[in-house]
């Protein structure tokens, strides 16, 4: 479809690739990553056709049509949202209309005329060509793509230059879709969406018929849609086969070879050069000096490029709370007329990391500053617990800033301990490098303040921190700053985030909002899906089978159950039923005692899996105790059941 040989291409004095060779296949799907200022964006404006080389050439094939969608920047105006999307089709839709014309000069013509057969001809193409590409379900095909991408049927009908930035963005990524062109390429199309409509587009992705090439700083939506990877590193195009986690097990054992071949490199020119200037002068050796001064001039010698600097920077941790951080008791919230909560209660306990889900408009942004105390309660009761801070930022945080202070002086001013070198490392990692630390903060654009609001805020973090989107604006590398020091946080943390990586490696319950409610979900988010679909119910189903067959299959006093008639029923109160011989019965009495022993046994793992659940340590050992503690649970109710069936056989005997 399109190739690249020999591409580079400058910013200004800075170059950002060169000696590029791709080849894009039609069913290639690829993520492209790569370090913050490396040239990804710019490269995938060359393959859109919206920016030229410096160096190379591109070649495209013909037939391949190459739908962009940018960052930012679009807005559409004029018509309505469902109108906008179906201007798509107005191909389609004129094609359509050109069916109609056809259908009644049918029935308008003589039926022997040589101007009918024409017609019904010309009929009969049109309308195979037209069912070919759906052009019958095209309506219903806007209105899936405009619900998966948060567009209630009430939005379809409202003017386009009525929504926001983040809400135009979405509508052009729909119009995109519908297009369907045989080469999707998407600059980070899940900077606007929630996490319920990044869910449908991956679905959606994950179908799609032709190739897509996507830059996006979310792990787990690239690992679940592309089978490639391909990263600007180094001024080169590196390629990986695979999703992102497989990419990175890749990256790192190719570093691991090439510092193995450039150790191999080294040493081998090393000894060359240590035996040509030992026997340079000897007229003996003449012959093996320049053989391996040949071999020396031959080496194409092995570059290490230099590696990103890893951020490890420890925030201050804050003052303990009391065990209860926060508590809702029957609490509703209301705008005029629209309910947002109504009758919400739950408790929120020291140390927990808490994602608050829901579709857009649910609530999340609400039930956050209700916690922080910048919304009133409609009614109920919200009490904080002992000692308990909480520190609350904002979408918009960054109009608490100092305007007019300088990037590095500010943040100078709010960490005095932190030397200049670990100041300017946190401001790399959170994408201020050379001289951006030394802007003013008013100069700087939305996101860039967001971030910086956001690095600012953890430097002295209160011990209860409420985040809306902080991962917003943020690049991988970023983000795992930002997670690592949120992992480590010995305070209590309630967060809104559309990252699904960033959920499921941060969070210990999740709040689900939506229809003035707040369901409550213990774990991350895949823990919080798995019951969403049904796990849990299809567990105890299970454990209910198991502890059933348990019973049905020892139903003889020599297994220690009840005597059953044929029918399988329980003798009737009264009626005689089969003593235990005494072997039997000494038989069965052994084994309650091994029960008992092994209930008590049982017992006290559960008790000390709950002791070690009450101390929080990290998301995955509170997950694996957890597992520990259903197992154990449920082997206790099976055990009990068959210590009670026994009981029961002795004392009827």
């Amino acid at each position: 479809m399109i190739q690249l040989s020999g591409a580079g291409k400058r910013f200004g004095h800075k170059l950002l690739f060169e000696n590029a060779d791709w080849l894009i296949t039609p069913n290639d799907r690829v993520g492209l990553v790569g370090a913050n200022g490396t040239g990804k964006s710019t490269l995938m404006k060359v393959l859109a056709g919206l920016d030229a080389l410096d160096y190379g050439t591109l070649t495209i094939a013909k037939g391949t049509t190459a739908g962009y969608l940018p960052q930012d920047g679009l807005s559409l105006s004029g018509r309505t949202v469902f109108a906008e999307c179906m201007s798509v089709f107005d191909e389609l839709r004129a094609m359509e209309q050109e069916l109609e014309t056809l259908m009644h000069g049918i029935a308008e013509l003589d039926h022997t005329s040589a101007e009918y057969a024409d017609v019904a001809d010309r009929y009969h193409r049109l309308e195979h060509e037209f069912q070919t590409r759906d052009g019958y379900s095209i309506e219903a095909e806007v209105g899936r793509v405009l619900m998966g991408l948060g567009f209630g049927k009430q939005d379809w009908q409202r003017q386009t230059d009525e929504f926001s930035g983040g809400w135009q963005m979405r509508l052009a990524l729909a119009k995109l879709l519908l297009q369907q062109p045989n080469l999707l390429l998407l600059d980070e199309p899940t900077n606007h969406l929630d996490l319920e409509a990044r869910n449908w587009l991956e679905d959606y992705l994950r179908n799609y018929p032709h190739a897509l090439l996507l830059i996006s700083h979310d792990r787990y939506f690239l690992d679940v849609t592309v089978n490639k990877i391909v990263e600007i590193w180094n001024k080169r195009l590196w390629f990986y086969t695979g999703n992102y986690d497989k990419y990175v097990t890749q990256k790192t054992q190719r570093n691991e070879q090439l510092q193995a071949a450039y150790r191999n490199q080294r040493d081998r020119i090393e000894q060359l050069e240590v035996f040509i200037n030992r026997f340079r002068y000897q007229a003996t050796k003449a012959k093996q000096v320049q053989s391996r001064i040949k071999e020396l001039e031959k080496i194409e010698r092995i570059e290490i490029p230099p590696e990103e600097k890893a951020i490890h920077f420890s925030f201050p941790q804050p003052k303990p709370s009391g065990r209860i951080v926060a508590e809702f008791n029957h609490v509703a919230k209301s705008y005029g007329t629209k309910e947002v909560f109504r009758d919400v209660s739950f408790v929120i306990e020291r140390a927990e990391r808490i994602a608050l889900v829901g579709g857009n408009g649910a609530g999340k942004s609400t039930l956050i500053k209700l916690l922080a105390g910048s919304e009133p309660l409609t009614s109920g009761e919200y009490r904080l617990g002992h000692n308990a801070q909480p520190d609350y930022f904002a979408q918009d945080q960054y109009k608490e800033l100092n305007p007019v202070a300088r990037i590095l002086e500010d943040l100078g001013d709010a960490s005095p301990r932190s030397t200049q070198t670990e100041l300017r490392s946190l401001l790399g990692c959170f994408l201020f490098s050379e001289d951006d630390v030394f802007k003013k903060i008013d100069v700087l654009s939305g996101g860039e303040r967001g971030r910086y609001a956001l690095l600012r805020l953890l430097l002295h973090p209160a011990n209860f921190l409420l985040l809306d989107e902080p991962t917003n604006h943020l690049d991988l590398r970023a983000k795992d700053v930002l997670l690592d020091a949120l992992t480590d946080y010995a305070g209590t943390v309630v967060f809104v985030s559309h990252d699904r990586y960033f959920i499921d490696k941060l969070a210990t319950r999740v709040f689900e909002i939506g229809g003035g409610k707040v369901e409550i979900y213990p774990g991350n988010y895949e823990d919080y899906l798995w019951r969403k679909q049904g796990g849990n119910t299809e567990q105890e189903e299970r454990m209910a089978s198991a502890l059933a067959a348990r019973t049905s299959v020892a139903d003889v006093p020599s297994n220690g159950k009840p005597d059953r008639n044929q029918s399988g029923e329980e003798p009737a109160a009264g009626s005689k039923t089969k003593r235990l011989n005494p072997i039997k019965r000494q038989q069965v009495e052994q084994r309650v005692r091994d029960l008992e022993k092994e209930i008590s046994s049982v017992e006290a793992a559960i008790a000390h899996c709950e002791t070690v659940l009450q101390n929080f340590v990290s998301v995955d050992e509170n997950h694996r105790h957890s597992q520990e503690l259903d197992q154990h649970k449920t082997r206790h109710a099976a055990l009990i059941l068959e210590w009670e069936n026994l009981a029961h056989v002795l004392q009827v005997d």
